[in-house]
């Protein structure tokens, strides 16, 4: 029997998923935003070096400081996260271990991300 679906209908639906754009764009957005963002990290650190425990707390509590903090660990870790998963489906092949490590990856970035902002939230209000 004879195809009588044209070209286009053929390949209709089997495109991109709209997401490879958006992916390049976060990733450079965060790429971007992390250079200030680490350059502040950078210099909070060497300022902060030989400090007692106190003035870091004291350091971290102000509002700006935290602000700029979470700033660079969400940051840091949706690029990191985005990265990786460009490496996770470069790399990996089979279909159930991509998708493993995909999900791997997704949990060790949120895991990183909270534990990192409640141990910067914990020192910024003193606890």
């Amino acid at each position: 029997m004879r195809d009588l679906k044209t070209p286009y209908s053929r390949i209709t639906g089997l495109g991109s998923a709209k997401e490879g754009s958006d992916h390049f764009w976060h990733q450079r957005l965060t790429a971007v935003a992390n250079i200030p963002l680490i350059l502040f990290f950078i210099i909070s650190l060497i300022s902060l070096l030989g400090s007692d425990h106190a003035t870091v707390v004291n350091y971290l509590g102000s509002p700006f400081v935290s602000a700029l903090m979470l700033m660079v660990i969400l940051s840091v870790v949706i690029h990191m996260r985005l990265g990786m998963q460009v490496i996770i489906e470069d790399y990996v092949h089979g279909e159930l271990p991509k998708i493993a490590c995909l999900m791997l990856n997704t949990f060790f970035a949120v895991f990183v991300g909270l534990v990192s902002a409640v141990a910067l939230l914990k020192m910024s209000f003193g606890g």
